[in-house]
């Protein structure tokens, strides 16, 4: 009986527009948690103070959810038709990462699973459901299925999709037939070690996430440190560099689903159109994406960075206006971003203008002279 479960779960799948569909068992996530430990206690999760919570419930499924027998584990394409990084030689316009370029993934993908959740109900088991909502480890979880490795980037790496995956997870109590687990394909490739700008990859399998631009431009919630700042460039959400360079993406077909849920005014937007967005602005333009979740303080000052990166000289009286803005954070990228773009002069004149009056230390530290 639960071969056949099994099997109409998997071609169910398939028809609802999951790239692939594979069944591993809480074991299968094997010694992915130790690792997760000695990354926290290496402090590379950064402020992801949420990862060192729930440390001991990622370590094992059955933290979570001590009935989970079977793991059916889901892999939606987002691949692109094109190459992403494209957008990095238009500095005058913001990089934003694939993913985050249409509807939130949580909304794309989590009714289609509950809908497969309700046939193993169905069948007399229990389930949950979890699209990135839950500490769980997707990815050695998708590796154990067989649905791709994790590669030296960390990210999953598919033979048929590539790195373009988003992932799922449906825990049931239901005895599924485990699928076997895929090999590690990346050979002696390094491709996406060696194109990151900021060095985030201490070594291969190994990430740095407090020196990574994902993490920087989207969970980083304080000041960036200055010596990224040149090198995030125009990325304003996310960055694709890593994924974009693995060769397995050539087997990988763009999705023409994904291609509809894009945004066109999330595709690589012009810095000048974001510098003036306030709150409200910000909310209504990025509704329904993963951009929102960052917020508008955060992401201005992410394309203030792209801004000063630019060499643009048009943007500063856009710039100069954010040196009042209510947020710190908008403040001192303001003030760097004015200086990166601006005469010795214009640099001057401001810092008589607004240094004094400035409340916030940080910020203060941004009018330091070059």
């Amino acid at each position: 009986m639960t071969g056949a479960l099994k099997a109409q779960l998997l071609y169910q799948a398939r028809a609802l527009g999951f790239a692939d569909a594979r069944v591993t068992t809480p074991d299968g996530i094997g010694p992915a948690g130790k690792r997760l430990r000695s990354f926290i206690k290496d402090g590379r999760h950064g402020d992801m103070a949420w990862m060192e919570t729930h440390a001991d419930r990622r370590a094992d499924p059955r933290g979570l959810w001590p009935a989970v027998r079977s793991i059916v584990m889901l892999g939606h394409s987002y691949a692109p038709d094109h190459n992403p990084l494209e957008a990095l030689a238009k500095p005058k316009r913001g990089a934003i990462s694939i993913y985050a370029q249409g509807r939130d993934y949580h909304d794309v993908i989590k009714g289609k699973m509950k809908l497969l959740a309700r046939m193993l109900t169905d069948a007399g088991a229990e389930t949950r459901v979890f699209v990135d909502t839950a500490p769980l480890m997707e990815k050695p979880l998708a590796a154990a299925a067989g649905i791709g490795w994790q590669g030296k980037h960390t990210n999953l790496v598919s033979r048929t999709h590539g790195s373009w995956l988003f992932l799922g997870a449906v825990l049931t109590t239901a005895e599924l037939e485990p699928d076997a687990p895929e090999t590690d394909r990346c050979g002696s490739c390094r491709r996406c070690l060696d194109v990151c700008p900021t060095a985030a990859f201490p070594a291969p399998y190994q990430l740095d996430a407090r020196r990574c631009i994902a993490y920087l431009t989207i969970e980083h919630r304080g000041h960036i440190a200055e010596e990224f700042r040149k090198p995030i460039g125009n990325r304003i959400f996310g960055c694709d560099d890593c994924l974009a360079v693995c060769p397995w993406n050539k087997f990988a077909e763009a999705v023409g689903q994904a291609k509809q849920q894009m945004r066109d005014d999330a595709d690589h937007p012009p810095l000048v159109d974001l510098l003036g967005l306030d709150d409200a602005g910000f909310r209504l333009r990025f509704a329904g994406t993963p951009i929102k979740r960052t917020g508008r303080d955060r992401f201005i000052r992410n394309v203030l960075v792209a801004a000063g990166n630019s060499a643009d000289r048009a943007l500063l009286p856009a710039i100069e206006r954010l040196m009042l803005d209510a947020s710190p954070l908008v403040r001192a990228m303001a003030v760097w971003a004015f200086q990166q773009l601006a005469s010795a002069d214009e640099c001057s004149r401001l810092r008589g203008k607004y240094e004094m009056r400035e409340p916030d230390a940080d910020v203060r530290i941004e009018w330091r002279p070059a």
